[in-house]
Order: structure tokens, then sequence, then C-alpha cells
């Protein structure tokens, strides 16, 4: 039958699939109240779609008792599909054949799954449209909504169409933010076309009386049409009417089922709880006694339907009904014998079916959800799953410090799984606040706070968590505590965490906590304003022997260490250890990842990859719901875009950054930022503005303690005063900022310091302190600020008259400059190797600055050597976007081949 009332929603979704059909995918969410037509729509949509040869269709629509089973949904929406599992990149193959049960291993991301289905969603419309549609997404197990929302977001380039329908008010938390098409009632002109349409002999029910108590839900028009008037509500148009399906609608229902016997309303229960399974419903049956014939009374009354070995209810609602109108004894007697058919079939049914017929406590039946537990976090981290099984095993457990325990362990797979608020409340269950927490639950509690909420509570927490920790893990949370205090730039915390660090060094045992303890302690002298080299130098040795994907606490410190050495001699084992496992780290990690590798990046030539790996960064980091990491990526990209002079960029990322920061008190973002505006200022000719805004940011700097002079605007202070005509004050500046820098003790803020010194310094003596900035330059991997000392230098020689000696410090400049893109001081170097007297070229366009950060991102991995699909799976991109960026950026560049593309990007780093 046809839809009545929908033309605009049937057109919208007709859009989308028209759009899939010519290679443009895109997704949908269909929600509404229960029976207001959802499933209807899809099926049109199905429908039209069958009459398209070329379009295929992946469908599923979830039973509510398999929503604990882990990708379920997925493996039953997949299974078309699955024969071109190896036609994907192997490691996602591996990953989501192990989520899939048809291959063994896997289990290190949730977020690797959904790239491994978008891959194979990608490579299965290969063949010709696909239509996806997942129907009740609300009973779904979340990790298959996981996966399927994250390839969702990314097929628009590829002909896949999604459709996803569920509950308003009850859609998984992994389709917000993927467009919506909210269905409401039908008109009242539409409900008496419908109701004419399905009974032609008329309504037993006014038309307007019923149209104002179901609100035009098309299912609740039907079912109340033949069902007596209820008086209290004749003509009363003024009663407050609820706006969704109501109670009466599931009364109605249940009056189907009285029409039932005892036997048939069993059989129906077996079935309601066996997922729609017909072998398995009728081999319970068996075992209860009850006839499997009891399912033709149901399929009479019209409650359900048997096709092709599944049992359908006619609505969701229905097996609702027949489940909560169940005797309390009958559910768990059905579900003793649900379990006892899956004893040798299915461990995780044979679990939660036990569990549900289970009343009181059992330590058996707790051990099974344990292992259920395990088996779905190692299925590639279906860590809701898990989560769910240990919260119901802590439930039975006997022991009080067991289920405790299994609660704590609940509360981490909900975290690793995205679920926060649901972890936190398991704590609190587990351990309410004010009562001695566990290490395990306090270090947790500390994680969700830096992550997602307040990094100085997770501070706290981490503190808390140390002193309940045996020694070789204390060091680690020290470790994580003295990087939220970098974050915070608290130094009064920092010396009290280094304190602690400095205590238990001497007693590690483990070389992985002695290494990343030794990098903290190395960090922490830095940030005081201490000589601690020697200490990141041992800690740069130990880490070289650490597997980051074993041991993920060392992960960031293989580039925190050599960041802060910052010389040209330590990490190169760490950047090429780090580089081979980034392909390998889960999605939820890679923006922490990323902004280190780019950081790291963009204190060497290779500002084009540290853009787009800030870039990939901040929206993976926007994608994961960590706001941390999305304030340090646009903060460290406004302190690149700085120096690229990309002004507006700049300006409207430090913009973020700060209200993303302020609100998490990460006060090293804001100093970052700071920075980035003041030195942009400079660049561009506002000394004035650039001098007040380092004097403002010098004062916060002594006000919050600071003594990293890495920090400090030091020497462009200086230049910014001395622009501006206030010599004694620039003095001042270059003095305390060359002490600070003696005590470091580093290369890179010793140089730094020279060049303050040789803009200051006399016509007689400036010299010396440039050639002694260069030489400690030479020493470190940063070509910007050896440009910068080499323009200071050519200028300081320029204006003593001597343009000759001038003209090879400020070509070396312009050259730089010119390479690494920084467009308004190579402009700055231009002006002044001009006003020496010689005739500069105008720079040729090499053509790079005209990619976006995430086409540059592609580029760079193609020309590396990466297939279509390898660089896809990196990106976690389909491999039709992959085409379509190269396409675009084969257009603009004006070339034809990857070797063209190589010889435009030489020189990225």
């Amino acid at each position: 039958m046809a839809l009545v009332g929908r033309a605009a929603e049937q057109e919208t979704v007709g859009r989308l699939l028209a759009s899939a059909r010519l290679g443009r995918g895109g997704s949908l969410v269909v929600a509404g109240d229960p029976g207001v037509g959802k499933t209807s729509l899809l099926e049109d949509a199905l429908e039209v779609s069958a009459s398209v040869d070329a379009v295929r269709v992946l469908s599923v629509t979830p039973a509510e008792v398999e929503q604990d089973l882990p990708f379920a949904a997925l493996h039953a929406l997949l299974l078309p599909a699955l024969p071109l599992l190896d036609d994907i990149p192997a490691p996602q193959a591996a990953e989501l054949g192990a989520a899939l049960s048809v291959r063994r291993g896997g289990g290190r991301d949730r977020f690797a799954i959904g790239a491994a289905t978008l891959s194979l969603l990608s490579r299965y419309a290969e063949d010709g449209p696909v239509v996806v549609v997942l129907d009740d997404v609300q009973w779904a197990d979340r990790p298959s909504v996981d996966a399927l929302a994250f390839a969702a977001r990314r097929v628009r380039d590829d002909p896949v169409a999604v459709l996803v329908a569920g509950r308003s008010g009850e859609l998984p938390e992994p389709v917000h933010g993927l467009p919506v098409l909210e269905l409401a009632g039908l008109t009242l002109d539409a409900a008496a076309e419908l109701l004419a349409a399905t009974d032609p002999d008329g309504s037993a029910r006014t038309l307007d009386a019923l149209y104002r108590e179901t609100q035009g839900n098309p299912l609740a028009l039907l079912e109340l049409a033949g069902e007596p008037e209820d008086g209290a509500a004749v003509g009363a148009a003024d009663v407050e009417l609820p706006h969704t399906l109501p109670a009466r609608v599931q009364g109605a229902f249940a009056r189907r089922l009285d029409t039932l016997t005892a036997p048939e309303r069993a059989v129906t229960l077996v079935a309601a709880l066996s997922g729609g399974d017909l072998r398995l419903t009728r081999a319970a049956c068996r075992r209860l006694d009850l006839d499997p014939a009891g399912l033709d009374g149901p399929t009479r009354s019209g409650v359900l339907t048997v096709r092709q070995g599944r049992v359908m209810f006619r609505h969701p609602l229905l097996r609702s009904v027949v489940y909560g109108d169940s005797d309390e004894g009958l559910r768990r007697t059905a579900h003793r014998a649900l379990a006892a058919e899956l004893h040798d079939v299915d461990a995780d049914r044979h679990a939660w079916h036990l569990a549900a017929a289970t009343t009181g406590l059992d330590e058996d039946v707790a051990a099974l959800l344990d292992a259920l537990a395990a088996r779905s976090a190692a299925r590639s981290a279906a860590h809701t799953v898990a989560s769910t099984a240990l919260e119901r095993a802590a439930r039975l457990s006997p022991a009080p410090e067991a289920a405790r325990s299994r609660l704590v362990a609940s509360a981490r797979a909900a975290w690793s799984g995205g679920l926060p608020a649901r972890a936190l409340a398991l704590l609190d269950q587990a351990e309410p606040r004010g009562t001695p927490p566990s290490a395990s639950g306090a270090e947790l509690r500390a994680t969700i706070a830096v992550r997602s909420g307040s990094v100085r509570d997770g501070l706290d927490l981490l503190e808390q968590a140390a002193a309940l920790a045996p020694v070789d893990e204390r060091v680690l949370l020290l470790a994580e505590a003295t990087r939220a205090c970098m974050y915070l730039v608290d130094t009064t915390a920092l010396r009290r965490v280094e304190a602690r660090v400095a205590a238990v060094l001497p007693h590690v045992a483990d070389p992985v906590s002695r290494a990343v303890g030794l990098a903290a302690s190395g960090t922490t002298g830095v940030l005081l304003g201490r000589d601690s080299t020697s200490r990141l130098r041992d800690a740069v040795a130990l880490l070289a022997d650490v597997d980051p994907l074993v041991h993920p606490a060392a992960l960031p410190w293989l580039m925190l260490a050599p960041l802060f050495l910052r010389d040209a001699r330590s990490g190169a084992e760490l950047r090429a250890l780090v580089d081979q496992v980034r392909s390998q780290v889960g999605v939820g990690a890679l923006p922490d990842v990323l902004f280190h590798v780019a950081r790291d990046q963009a204190t060497t030539s290779a500002w084009d990859r540290a853009a787009a790996n800030y870039d990939e960064s901040a929206r993976l980091a926007r994608e994961t719901g960590q706001g941390g990491a999305l304030a340090m990526a646009l903060a460290g990209l406004a302190w690149l875009e700085s120096r690229e002079g990309r002004s507006a960029a700049c300006r409207a990322h430090a913009a973020d950054a700060s209200v993303l920061c302020r609100d998490r008190s990460m006060h090293f973002g804001e100093i970052w930022c700071e920075l980035a505006l003041g030195d942009l200022a400079l660049s561009e000719g506002g000394s004035d503005e650039a001098a007040t805004r380092f004097l403002d940011l010098t004062a916060r700097l002594e006000q919050l303690g600071v003594r990293d002079p890495d920090l400090h605007p030091g020497p462009e202070l200086v230049d910014a005063l001395l622009r501006t005509g206030r010599v004694a004050a620039a003095h001042e500046v270059a003095d305390r900022f060359v002490a600070a820098a003696e005590a470091s003790g580093r290369p890179w803020t010793r140089g730094r310091a020279d060049r303050a010194l040789g803009l200051v310094a006399p016509e007689d003596a400036f010299e010396v302190h440039f050639r002694s900035a260069l030489g400690r330059h030479g020493e470190t991997r940063d070509l910007f600020e050896r440009a910068r000392t080499q323009l200071a230098y050519g200028m300081r020689l320029r204006r003593a008259g001597r343009r000759v000696d001038a003209r090879p410090h400020l070509r070396t400049a312009l050259t730089t400059f010119d390479d690494l893109g920084a467009v308004r001081w190579a402009a700055n170097a231009r002006t002044e190797l001009e006003a020496t007297g010689e005739k500069v070229p105008p720079r040729g366009d090499v053509g790079r600055e005209a990619l976006t950060p995430q086409e540059l991102q592609v580029c760079l991995l193609l020309v590396d050597g990466r297939t279509t699909r390898e660089a896809a799976a990196a990106l976690f991109l389909s491999p039709k976007t992959v085409e379509y960026h190269l396409r675009k950026v084969y257009t603009r560049l004006g070339i034809h081949s990857r070797d063209e593309l190589a010889v435009v990007l030489r020189g990225t780093g």
C-alpha cells in the first residue's frame, strides 16, 4: 500500500538515494515516536531501490534481546559483503573479521572497526550503488552503531546511502550529528485518508476524537480505530493530550494477546526471547514441553509472522508487550531453557540468558559474565557490551570486594567505549564519594577528568591514585600528573609532583616505568628553568627499547623527551618508532599522538606535514569528544600559522583554542596563542601591538611562576621594544632572558638568547653574539629560528653601512623563509635585501600552498608510496574520498601523475 501523507519525507529520502546512485553518498537518521511510520518509510525506500537494477541493499532490524551481543547487528548487516573482506587493507580485515567472529585476532580499538566497515562498504559499492538500512537503532548493540556511524560520516564520495531509524529521544550517541529527518504525526486530512484506505466501512471512533488522542500517529490510528470510544475523551477538545504513542495503544496490543491460550502465550514469549530465531524457538519450546505449533495462534491473530526461518513481530512494541505482560517466573524459566540450548553453541548468549534467569547471588554466573566481558573487549574493543556484562556480574557477586572490583572494571570498559557519564556513575556506585578509593578507581576518575572534563580535577585524582599504587605504577601516574601540571602551568603542583617522582624513581624496577619517570623528571626540570638535559638523554635512550603499543603510557613521552631536548642529535630513533606505530594506534589515542608529531615537525622544515597532522588531530579530537586535545591542536595550528603569515587562520584558531583552554584552565595553550598573535603582529609590522602582547604575556608568566625560557617571548620582545624606541627596556629584557637561557643548558634556547644580545649590543660587539647564535642554531633542527637570527644579523650589518656583508645572511634567510612558506618573514627579508642594492627576483609559485591540510595529508601518503586503499585506511577515509582529493589536487596544480606531485611536494620534510 502506498504511503499516505509522507510526500515531503519520501522526497528527502529519495534525494539521498538518487545522489548515491550518481556516486555521491550520504546518510540520514529517521527519528520519531513508536508507530509514527519510520519502518514504513524505510520499506518504501527499499522498494524504490529494488526497482533499480544496479542498487543493492544491506539491511537489518536488530532484536532487543541481542543488544548486548557485540557486533550482532553489524554482522547481520554486512553478511552479503563479507566475501570481499580480503579486498580491504589487511589490518582492517583482521580487525573486522575478529569483531564479527569470522577470524581470530584483532582487538585494538573500537574505531578501527568503523574504519574497516567504511572500507568494506566502499569496496562493496565498487560493483554498484548500495543502500544500507539499520532500523530500530535504539536496540542495536553499541559497537555496531559505533562502527556504522563512523562509516556513515565518511561515505560522501562513495555511491552509498546510509539510512538509520530510531525512536526520538532514544537515539544512541554515535548517530548524533548525522542529518536527521524527524517524523511527526499525520495531518488530519492524511489521517482520514489512511483510515478510509484501511477501513472502507468506517471507524468505530469519531475522527476528531481519534486524531486528538493519537496526534496523527499512524499505528495508534489503526489500532484504536476499532476500539470503543473512551467517554472521558469524547468531545474534550481542551483536554491536554500526549504527543507520544498513547499507553492505550500498548493496551490494544495486550488485548491481542488475550485471544491466545496460555501455551500459545508461552511459545510467543520464547520467540520474543530468541531474537526471532525459529530454530532456537522450537528447540527451547521442546525443553519446556511446549508445542512449537503454538506459534499458529499468534500468527492468526496478527501478533507475528513466520517467514524464512525468522519469527517477526508485527511491531517492535509487541515484543516488549509480550515480555512485560508475562509472568516473571515464566520469563526466568524461558531464559533458563534458552541458556541450556545455547550452552555449547553460543557462549555469549548462553551467559546472558543464564544471568537473566538468576535472581540470587551466584559467583559461577558472575564468572561467566566476566568471561563474556573479556571476549567482548577482545573482539575489537566491544567495550560497551563488556561494561554491561561486568555490571551485571557485580550485581550477582556474593563477595563485596569482587562486586566493587567488577563495577570499577565496568566503569573502565564504559570509558573505553566512549561513555564517560556512565563510567562515572558506575564509579560512584563502586566507590561513593567520600569513601577511600582504590588505585584503579582513582586513576580512572583522573583520566576521565583530564580528557573530557577538568584538568585540575584530573591532577588531584592522579595524585590520589599514585598514593595508593605500587611503585612502578605510581611513577606512571605521577608522569601523567606532570603532564597535567604542564597544561595547567601550575608550578607549585609541579614542584610537589617532582619531589614525589624523585623519591620513588630509585625504587623503580620496571624499565618502562623508569624510562617514563626519567622523561617526566627531565621535562619538569625544563619547565622549572633547570638544566635537565642529562635526564632527558637517559630517558631517550631507554625509551628507544619500549614498544608503545604494548606500553601505551610511554607513547606521549616518545615525542615529549626529544621535544624538550630541542637538539639535532637526540630522538631520531624515537621519531622513527612513532612513525612506525602511528598507523596502528587507535583513533582514540591518535589526537594526542598526532599533536606531538605535528609539534615536532613544526620545529623543523616539515611545516606542511605539521599543518596536516595538526588538522587531523583537531578533526579526530572533535569526533571523539576530546576537548583538551582539540584545544592544544588548535593552539599548535595558530602558532604555526603565525609563522606562515596566515593572519586570518591564525587569529581564528587562536580565538577558538583560547576559549577551550580557559574553560579547562589549560594556561599552556593560552600562552602558545599569545606567542602566536604577538609574533604575527611583529611580522606584519605591528610593533606596538607585538610589544603590548609580549609585555602582558611576560607579566602573566611571572604571575604563574614560569621559569621555562622556551615559553618566554624574550628575543621577540627585545625586537619589538627596539622597534618602538624603548632601548633601555629592551636591554633589561635581554639580560633577564640570557640568565634564564644559560641555566637551561639547551642550544635552542641559548641560540635565541644570543640573538637577543646581538640585537641590543653596541656596534663594535653585536657580531660576536650573532655568530654564537648561528653556532647554537646549527646544533638544532629549527631552521626558522636560524633564519630569524640571519635576518636580524643582516639588518644590523646593513644599518651599520656594511651592505655587502649583510647580503649573504639576508639571502640565506630569504631562501629559508621561502622554502618554509613563512611569507611575511620572507617579505621582510626581501625588503632588507633590496635595501642593500641587490635586485631580488620574485619567488616562483610551487603550488603547495593551494592545498588544504587534508588534501596535503592525502598527497604526502601517496607520494610516500602508499596505495589508495592504504592511504584511505591511514586517514580513516574511503578510497573514493582519497581519489576525489587527488583529482582536485591534480586539477588545481595542473599535473597528471604522482611523479609530478612528488616534484611539487619536494621539500615538505
